[in-house]
């Protein structure tokens, strides 16, 4: 795709990029609030673990399939369409929480607004693509689409705290969600994005996106990921109830160990947009693998009151894999694929951060204790060191980033 943008939307191109670190911003805050309602659900409707577990898995089954079957739609109808058409789907299953008190509606309207997030998600990712001039600029703005991902994830368990203190529902995040995504509607019907090449554009299919999910960069990429979010979904998911047994003399430490987790993600993604466009990649991603795997190892070995440092401390070291991945996988393709490569790449997200969680839990119960579950986790942490060890000694996408990035040069200049 041949994306020549004029003078008029290159002065767009900050307002762009703010709207879009707003998207990631924005959905972080329901997504990884999820941890901090779910025991306010059980509560309320008198559910199970496993049915309240519902608000997790629903919405990130609805990511997976939107993502894998709606992902082309970014390149076929433009990234402004798809991204404004996204934030309405989760504005309506947001916003409709106001109205709702069942269990089941909720979790209906759940599954709407992943659909929404799949869908303007990727209509982001692809726009990162056309706003860039490099794969290495590209890689760094990800990194801070991803810290302002980092900040919405405690702003959403921050707010409801705040709801429940003060005897609020929880269900107002979403509605508060809802408002913030319709302001965002407003400023992205009012920009103007880099136009789409019509010709280009009658290619992307649902089937092409099949065919380029047998691509080994595609799929190299999206296995490395998927371990990636298994061993972060880990942190976030089951980690408070691993602390439970902590009985040190740094209580605090336990009570806001997820709290610390994200802070020092999300402050790792914003430093890691200034270190990647200055390192090699591949060694500052394996060698980040080596230090979670090592933050792992030592809270399973020396227990409990190590591990309430340990694992929050991995949050900095997890920072920039998710991003730069995400980057380098999508910039081995030209920019008309973007669209359908993000969703790919997006389905092994969700999917894994779905079917963790439960594999983790199956283990633990048929054990009986949580620390069967980590060792797990640490399982998936030594095999993403593997893939990101290996990736930095072969570097296999070395050549094809560097020809893409002439590529797309020599088009931009001409």
């Amino acid at each position: 795709m041949n994306l020549r943008a004029t003078s008029p939307v290159r002065s767009h191109f900050a307002l762009i990029k703010l709207l879009t670190c707003l998207m990631f911003f924005l959905f972080a805050m329901t997504t990884d609030a999820v941890g901090s309602i779910i025991p306010q659900v059980i509560e309320e409707f008198h559910l199970t673990m496993t049915a309240a577990g519902t608000f997790h898995y629903v919405p990130m089954a609805a990511i997976a399939l939107g993502a894998l079957l709606l992902g082309y739609l970014a390149d076929k109808w433009g990234r402004k369409t798809t991204i404004i058409v996204g934030l309405i789907l989760y504005a309506i299953g947001s916003g409709l929480f106001a109205l709702s008190r069942s269990f089941g509606i909720f979790v209906l309207l759940l599954g709407l607004s992943g659909l929404g997030i799949s869908v303007f998600k990727i209509g982001a990712l692809a726009l990162v693509g056309d706003i860039t001039k490099s794969s290495t600029e590209h890689t760094s703005l990800m990194n801070s689409l991803e810290g302002f991902f980092g900040i919405g994830s405690i702003v959403g368990p921050t707010l409801v705290a705040v709801m429940i203190g003060s005897a609020a529902s929880w269900k107002w995040l979403y509605v508060a969600a809802a408002g913030v995504c319709v302001v965002l509607i407003i400023c992205a019907l009012s920009v103007e994005y880099p136009q789409k090449n019509p010709v280009k554009a009658e290619t992307a299919s649902l089937k092409q996106t099949f065919l380029l999910a047998g691509d080994p960069w595609a799929l190299g990429s999206s296995l490395l990921i998927a371990l990636y979010v298994s061993v972060e979904v880990a942190i976030y998911v089951w980690m408070p109830t691993y602390l439970r047994g902590y009985d040190g003399p740094y209580q605090w430490l336990s009570t806001y160990a997820l709290t610390l987790f994200f802070t020092f993600r999300a402050a790792g993604r914003f430093l890691g947009a200034l270190v990647l466009s200055r390192l090699r990649w591949t060694s500052v991603l394996a060698l980040c693998g080596l230090s979670i795997l090592a933050c792992f190892v030592g809270s399973l070995v020396l227990g409990v009151r190590f591990g309430v440092l340990l694992l929050p401390l991995s949050g900095f070291f997890m920072s920039t894999i998710y991003p730069t991945l995400n980057s380098k996988g999508i910039s081995c393709f030209p920019r008309s694929h973007h669209g359908a490569v993000a969703g790919i790449i997006l389905f092994f997200t969700a999917a894994a951060a779905a079917l963790s969680p439960l594999a983790m839990a199956a283990v633990s119960d048929y054990f009986g204790s949580i620390r069967y579950g980590f060792i797990l986790a640490t399982a998936y942490a030594f095999l993403l060191f593997l893939g990101l060890a290996a990736n930095w000694i072969v570097d296999p996408t070395k050549l094809r980033l560097r020809e893409l990035d002439r590529l797309h040069n020599a088009s931009a200049t001409n």
